[in-house]
Parts: C-alpha cells; structure tokens; sequence
C-alpha cells in the first residue's frame, strides 16, 4: 500500500474580535452623554438598557459585552460612576436575555475574597452556558480603602501580589471538581464521585484557603481571564495570567509596542503570546463624510465642561482638589499624590507637564483635547483604519464604548458590513462560549491531568 502524502492543515484566519463597553449615561470625559434624548436618565441603572444594547451587540456578532466597576466616589465622579449596578448581578440578568455574547465584569482582587470571587464568576458561567470572563483590577481609587474597613489603600507591591495569588486560588478552586464528578445515576444511586472531588489546602502569602468550591466545573471550563493595567506590575500581571487584556492606545505605533511587549513577558513565562489576546477601547466617531466626522469630533469635545476636567484631573491623583491652585500659574508640585492610586497614570501626567513647561489649565486643556479619536470619518474611512491597525498587528479586538444607540447602530450597519466583506471580521458565531469565540483553548483541569499522567504506560 502507498504511502498516502497529508497535506498541511490551514492555519485559521486570524479574525478580529469585538466587544462592547456598556457606560450607560457615560464615563470619564463624557460630560454630557447623558443629555442624549436616546439615552434615558437613569440608564446606568436601568436592566433593560443594558439588556437592549447586548442584545444589539449580540444582533452584530459582537464577542462580549463588558461592565467596568470601582467602588469609591465623589460628587466630581463620571455620572455613570455615581449610581450603576453592581457587575456580576447585572451580567446574570444579561444572560437570561442572551445566548452567545460573553459577559465580562469588573472585581477588584484588593477587595474580595478569592472563594467568594470564584463561586460568582463561576455561578455565572453556568447561568450564562459557558461565556463568563473576569476583569481583574486591583482598584485604583485609593478611596475605595475607607468602605472596606481600611484607613489605608495597599501599596503597589501588595496590591499585584495579592492579584497574582488572588487569581491562582480562583483557577485552582475552579478546579475541584474534575469534569465527571457528577454522574447523578438514578438507576445506581450514585450522585457523585467522592475521587473526583478535590479539596485546595492553600496557604499563602495573602490567602488562607481549603475549598473545595461548592460548585461542579463549568461549561467552558474556567471564565476567561482578562485584565487592565499599564503600570509596571500592571503589565507583569496581565502577562501572567490574562487571557486578554484591556487597555488604550491614541497611536498605531503606541498599540503596536503595547501588544508586542505584552506577547513578549508572556512568552517569557512560558505562555503561547497567541493566548494573550489585546483590546485597546476605541470611540469611533461616523458621519456621511469625513469632515461631518470631524466636525461632530470638535464639537463634542469643544462641548465638555472645564470645571469637570478640572475635577476629573484629580482622580489619578487620588481625588486631589485642584481647584485650590492658580489655574495660571505652572503645574502645581502635589508630591506623592497618586502613589496609592493610578500612579502610572499621574506619574504620565506631571511628566508632561513638566517637560513642556504647562500651567494647570493647559494641563486641563490638554486632557480636554487629547481624546482625538483616531477612528472618525465615513464609514469607509472608519473601516479603512481599524483594518490597518488590526493587519500591522496593533490589536487583537477592539472594545466599542456604547452609550447613545444610534451612535452604536452606524457602527454596526455601516463599518461592520465593510470589515465582514474584507475577512476581517467573521460572519456567524463559532462557539455557544466566550472561550470558544475567542478562540482560546479549554483549561486542563489540573486533577484529571495528574490522574492520566500517574495511568499513563511506562515509557510513554
């Protein structure tokens, strides 16, 4: 008998994937997003918006949707960060009303217990059929410290090493149940299989933990992973255990270095960089021209409120008033202001100002007009960029904020048919998972891997 020649399989098409950021009466920056006629007023806590906008998201093929969360505020607060629902609550009403979209949400690692942060993810995979994912945070206001019976916020260090244990006890405790430990056999009477039960015993630096998770294995195995920090211990992280990572990028050549240094520290510790998926968030901005685009580009951003951004400012600072100095004047000296807060973030700031000479309001301006969008034109035009960006390898996914829905509907009717036509984004879902959507494998559940490993035949 010949020899029959196998041909090479085809890799897959790499595609781009989407998510939908769901900001209600709107985030940082967007001052008056809440004055749309679309949006009604108390979105951010209305179930049905967000039902509507995932299920539209779903409607378009959309990955996930994602809730981003903090737990400290003031009365200079985004709008929507005053008054939202709590993630994971939200994400399962979310999942009684969807079928495919991933559902993505917040939980701060410094504020939570791995048990209790494993059980709920956990809980909702299960509600959801396999599409829950995590985006772990350490929590950057420093503030949040006061509604946790804490005087002070944890340092750098203490915050990403509690992360890092924090996400390995989940991961284990996700595991104590091997996939047939439930055989629920009616005819035997037997329910379960006491060897496929598995307590953790973990004892570490921050963490004290015996399990096993009172709940079986789910339908993707684990919720996905991902993570947002660009600090230095935030970017270690990320490459340590994410799945995907959020982030920002106003430049092709700032996102192409992002996601190259990302893939490089996660090969580094052994991971496949094609597992560590990156999802810059991106605005865009669609008109029947490009100067329509531009033109609502300037007056949005001409429309924002100085006084906010003068507020807004001292968030990274850890909510420092900056109302007290001479807008005029140079940038004021706030010493360690941010150093338990989003240091990198403030760090990134006085470093601008101070290299290039600015006062505290244009400091202010400039936060006020750095926000160009680089996606805004026709829809062509829209089309055209993110495809260039995704080809020269600067993003795996994009995350769309939505707030007003028509903004989003442009999106979806005119720039996605346009990506669709150019095998940039897929037509159909491929998966009932978030996992399987995205294209990530199925975690070997660490038990049931020993076990074949002790069966497998001397030699072998």
């Amino acid at each position: 008998m010949s020899a029959r020649t196998l041909k090479p399989r085809t890799p897959k098409p790499r595609t781009l994937k989407l998510g939908a950021v769901l900001f209600g009466v709107g985030g940082p920056g967007q001052h008056n997003t809440w004055l749309s006629p679309e949006i009604p007023g108390d979105a951010s806590v209305d179930v049905h918006w967000y039902i509507a906008r995932a299920q539209a998201a779903e409607a378009a093929k959309f990955d996930l949707v994602f809730i981003v969360d903090s737990q400290f505020i003031t009365p200079d607060s985004p709008h929507h960060y005053l008054s939202r629902l709590e993630p994971l609550t939200l994400l399962s009403a979310i999942a009684v009303h969807t079928s495919h979209i991933g559902l993505v949400g917040t939980i701060t690692t410094s504020y939570n217990e791995p048990f209790n942060v494993a059980r709920r993810l956990a809980s909702l995979d299960h509600i959801s059929g396999g599409r829950a994912g995590w985006n772990v945070v350490t929590s950057g206001d420093a503030g949040t410290a006061g509604n946790y019976s804490r005087d002070e916020h944890y340092d750098y260090a203490t915050r990403y090493g509690r992360a890092l244990e924090h996400v390995q006890v989940a991961r284990a405790l996700w595991d104590s149940y091997e996939a047939d430990a439930f055989p629920r056999d009616k005819e035997r009477g037997v329910f379960f299989d006491r060897d496929r039960q598995h307590a953790l015993n973990h004892r570490g630096e921050y963490f004290s933990v015996v399990g096993p998770l009172n709940l079986e294995r789910t339908p993707q195995g684990q919720p996905v992973i991902f993570q947002a920090g660009d600090s230095e211990e935030g970017r270690d992280l990320g490459a340590s255990v994410a799945e995907a990572i959020f982030t920002h990028a106003e430049t092709l050549e700032q996102a192409q270095a992002f996601r190259t240094e990302l893939r490089a520290r996660a090969a580094a510790k052994g991971r496949d960089p094609d597992q560590v998926l990156v999802f810059p968030g991106i605005s865009p901005i669609i008109a029947d021209t490009d100067e329509q685009a531009r033109e609502i580009q300037r007056a949005t951003l001409g429309a924002k409120s100085f006084a906010r951004a003068l507020a807004e400012l001292g968030r990274p600072f850890g909510w420092h008033d900056f109302s007290q100095y001479d807008l005029d004047a140079p940038f004021p000296e706030v010493g360690d202001a941010g150093a338990l807060s989003f240091r990198t973030q403030a760090e990134a700031i006085k470093k601008h100002a101070r290299e290039n000479d600015l006062t505290l309001r244009q400091v202010v301006e400039h936060q006020l007009s750095a926000h160009y969008a680089p996606f805004v034109g026709s829809a062509r035009t829209v089309a055209d960029e993110i495809e260039r960006w995704f080809r020269a390898g600067a993003f795996d996914g994009i995350n769309i904020i939505v707030t007003v829905p028509s903004e989003f509907a442009r999106f979806v009717d005119e720039v996605l048919p346009i990506l669709r036509e150019r095998g940039v984004v897929r037509d159909e879902y491929e998966s009932t998972t978030l996992r399987g959507n995205l294209g990530l494998p199925i975690p070997e559940n660490r038990h049931t891997a020993a076990r074949q490993q002790t069966l497998q035949p001397a030699g072998v």
